[in-house]
């Protein structure tokens, strides 16, 4: 039995916003990772089974690896079609806000999502939200969107937690990719429970790791060696490494959406590093893409607002739109004094 940590008013309020409507878009963050996507599909088919017009809107492309997803293939793709992002945000009735606590993380389709009079829920485990939402189930403390999603519907009830194999898919994948399967922000044993209760509906999740992890490019293969031989910097007495690739790298290495996947922890493999730095200058926008990782107390989310940017305690994004030699410099400073964030 779970703890229920979202209260029954919370959970009567979504019911009765998703009763009273039609027309349901998801939407999810820039760069939609695994538990982006895993929500917004969990939702997208629940309300599909209850009859419902439901449809998943993202910014941009998201990785290879994440398409073989149960509804993946009718996600609408705002950077490839626009015109058809923005009639299906116009035409809702309710918009599903799923895995991000700012409306800047939406992009581009925060012009749409502001012009829309539809009402709102926020489901999210990001810290501080600030996006005004008729329902906001907002908790930190939750490992995932994906686990958050699971609860919710385990509390709902009949119809909502009726759980296929499509769904828990959905709901396992946001749930080990959000945490590096399970090695960070995993510590809450009701983790497995879920887990468990997955399992009894026939998810394979040895399968799901292999589809998620292992059918990457030999491109990519070559571009992580590139990255841990001439690219990764070490401070040792700040137990910190660095890894930093210019858009003209990746081009060389033929990148495609995804392929830094999991860069950033590759350092946790050396001794006593305890931060990872990632830093990728985007090739769609113009702007150096900055994730930060740690071990242990280290708020990496700390350093990420000096980025223009936050997170979890030990997973965060930033961003930077100086140069990389500039950014590099921040960065380096950042590290130098790594102690005054240990302080705050």
């Amino acid at each position: 039995m779970l703890n229920k940590i979202i209260s029954e008013e919370k959970i009567s309020q979504l019911k009765q916003l998703i009763d009273d409507s039609h027309n349901i878009v998801m939407i999810t963050h820039v760069s939609p990772d695994g538990d982006a996507l895993g929500s917004s599909l969990c939702l997208y088919w629940l309300l599909h089974s209850m009859g419902k017009n439901a449809s998943v809107v993202v910014p941009n492309r998201f990785p290879e690896f994440l398409a073989w997803l149960p509804g993946s293939k009718n996600i609408v793709v705002a950077l490839d079609d626009n015109d058809r992002a923005n009639k299906t945000i116009a035409e809702a009735d309710l918009l599903c806000l799923l895995d991000f606590n700012t409306i800047n993380r939406i992009n581009w389709l925060k012009t749409p999502v502001g012009a829309s009079k539809a009402r709102r829920i926020l489901i999210d485990h990001h810290p501080t939200p600030d996006i005004e939402c008729d329902v906001e189930i907002s908790h930190p403390e939750i490992s995932s969107t994906a686990e958050l999603m699971y609860r919710i519907v385990s509390m709902a009830g009949t119809p909502y937690d009726h759980i296929t194999k499509d769904i828990a898919e959905c709901i396992y994948t946001g749930m080990m990719t959000d945490t590096g399967n399970f090695s960070y922000n995993s510590q809450n044993p009701e983790i497995y429970l879920i887990i468990n209760e997955l399992l009894k509906i026939g998810i394979n999740k040895d399968e799901i790791y292999n589809r998620v992890f292992n059918t990457y490019s030999v491109d990519r293969m070559r571009l992580m060696g590139y990255c841990l031989s001439k690219k990764m910097r070490i401070y040792e007495k700040q137990r910190t490494a660095l890894i930093y690739l210019t858009a003209k790298e990746c081009e060389h290495y033929n990148y495609r959406v995804g392929d830094t996947e999991g860069f950033v922890n590759l350092p946790f493999s050396i001794k006593d590093i305890d931060i990872s730095i990632f830093v990728r200058q985007d090739n769609e926008k113009e702007k150096i893409k900055i994730s930060f990782r740690s071990q242990g107390s280290f708020p990496a989310n700390k350093m990420a607002e000096d980025f223009k940017g936050g997170g979890h305690l030990n997973a965060a994004g930033g961003e930077s739109y100086v140069s990389m030699r500039t950014t590099l410099s921040m960065l380096e400073e950042a590290i130098l004094n790594r102690e005054r964030y240990e302080k705050e």
